[in-house]
């Protein structure tokens, strides 16, 4: 019998709407990359993110029978999972803010999207850009910034993209592009 870990998303998901026992290596396949996103779209302590982990897992399970094969299977637990956490934040009436100031691949990704023409002063530490970087992303709008986490830290195509926030290609395209000029204008003044 072939190791069940080594099968390909879709045939788990077969496999674990017969057998529940398959459904936890679709957890293991994504835990990780669900925390991780949870902590960049929201400021949150640890023990809501696993609180929210958990709702995301268990819709995945009763929608299990719902999920529509022309999706990938990694867009369709995104978009729960942005669900999920809109949900809450609006819930408690917060603002998703990114969090990981620290984060060098945060830093590195949105570095790149500085406009050629400035010239950063040699002088300013790799730190201070992304002090900058970081307050300048919290000064987006929601729509903005989800669509650069997205994009830039989560590595999502705009196809993904555009299935996780059910929006078309094209609004995708539109966004980034807005975001990111938005974006670096803040990061000018700034």
């Amino acid at each position: 019998m072939h190791n069940p870990k080594t099968k390909t998303d879709a045939e788990i998901v077969k496999l674990a709407i017969q057998n529940d026992q398959y459904f936890g290596i679709l957890i293991e396949r994504y835990e990780k990359k669900m925390f991780a996103y949870i902590s960049r779209l929201a400021v949150l302590n640890k023990e809501t993110i696993e609180d929210l982990l958990q709702e995301v897992f268990i819709k995945v399970y009763q929608n299990l029978n719902d999920f529509d094969e022309q999706f990938s299977l990694s867009s369709w637990i995104y978009r729960i999972t942005h669900n999920v956490v809109i949900s809450h934040l609006r819930n408690v009436k917060r603002t998703p803010i990114v969090k990981s100031m620290n984060d060098e691949d945060f830093n590195k990704n949105f570095i790149d999207l500085l406009p050629s023409d400035v010239d950063i002063p040699k002088e300013i530490a790799r730190k201070e850009v992304g002090k900058r970087v970081h307050r300048s992303l919290l000064e987006l709008p929601e729509k903005y910034r989800e669509v650069l986490v997205l994009y830039y830290l989560e590595d999502k195509s705009y196809k993904e993209i555009s299935d996780i926030l059910e929006r078309s290609i094209g609004s995708v395209s539109v966004l980034i592009n807005r975001a990111k000029l938005k974006f670096k204008a803040i990061l000018c003044q700034n």
